[in-house]
């Protein structure tokens, strides 16, 4: 009987075992699947940074093709504004608009003013 009796709760102990783990395998497949859930998401967001990060980077580049545009442009215009503001196209402007002639030395007269 005692071999029985230790028979007997060898196999409960096997059964009980065997509840144990099949108890743990049932709760496994949530596990796996949240797993699963978790990393989608983490890719998800790798993936949301790295669209942002090209959006962001060609909004960079654009912003630099602007850039250059623009200092063409200031150089264009500087030298636009050196040719307008030199003397020699200044009296050209004079004589053709406005009718002035160069004055002549000799008949230049300077006035002087008493001092104080």
């Amino acid at each position: 009987m005692t071999s029985y009796a230790e028979t007997g709760r060898r196999v409960g102990a096997r059964t009980r075992g065997r509840e144990r783990s099949a108890e743990r395998r049932s709760g496994r497949p949530l596990a796996g699947v949240a797993w699963i859930v978790v990393l989608a998401v983490l890719l998800a967001g790798v993936v949301a940074v790295n669209v942002a990060v090209l959006q962001l980077t060609m909004r960079v580049d654009q912003a630099n093709r602007d850039r250059a545009g623009l200092q063409a442009d200031i150089a264009l215009l500087q030298s636009e504004r050196s040719t307008a503001g030199s003397s020699s196209r200044v009296q050209q402007l004079a004589q053709e608009k406005l009718g002035v002639v160069q004055a002549d030395s000799s008949t230049t007269t300077y006035v002087e003013l008493p001092s104080r």
